[in-house]
């Protein structure tokens, strides 16, 4: 098993725009015995009450969301670009329908009392700290109702960061 070390979150040195919009993620929650993730690539990174954050982005259509919801962490987890056709699998199979882990050979570990996968290269576990559904009538960018054709509109998650893995 890959042995990850633990940094602060003020030593990460990354580009967010590459990392989440471009490279993409994963976003998990649940229990070694039993969780879902998702491949995101909306997200944010910043300070929120003087604490480390990332804010998420999960419809609740997903399954994820269900997980998201019951437990109090999750992470969100990076990988180089030989993992893309595992983060296309798990952006686009429900977790409801397939084992994503045996169907794209990723390998859950335990991170804090969340999940994350051996082969991220970042992961970054997170304490849910604040929630909030979307509500187009605030939409100030009129474009942005494009991404809703079935007005499944998403929950924002802020979690803390509590923890950064890296290689």
């Amino acid at each position: 098993m890959k042995k990850f070390k633990e940094i602060k979150p003020e030593e990460l040195e990354f580009n967010p725009f590459r990392l989440i919009g471009k490279d993409w993620m994963l976003i998990t929650a649940g229990t070694e015995e039993k969780f879902n993730t998702m491949t995101a690539s909306w997200g944010s990174v910043g300070i929120l009450w003087n604490k480390p954050a990332v804010t998420i982005y999960v419809r609740p259509t997903r399954y994820t969301y269900e997980f998201v919801e019951k437990y109090d962490e999750f992470t969100i987890s990076f990988f180089s670009e030989e993992y893309r056709s595992a983060l296309n699998f798990c952006g686009s199979k429900s977790g409801r329908d397939y084992d994503k882990a045996l169907e794209t050979g990723l390998t859950p570990v335990a991170l804090g009392s969340s999940v994350g996968f051996e082969q991220s290269h970042l992961a970054l576990l997170c304490k849910k700290m604040y929630f909030q559904d979307m509500d187009s009538t605030n939409f100030l960018d009129q474009g942005a109702e494009k991404f809703y054709p079935t007005k499944d509109y998403h929950r924002i998650y802020t979690g803390e960061i509590l923890k950064v893995f890296t290689e």
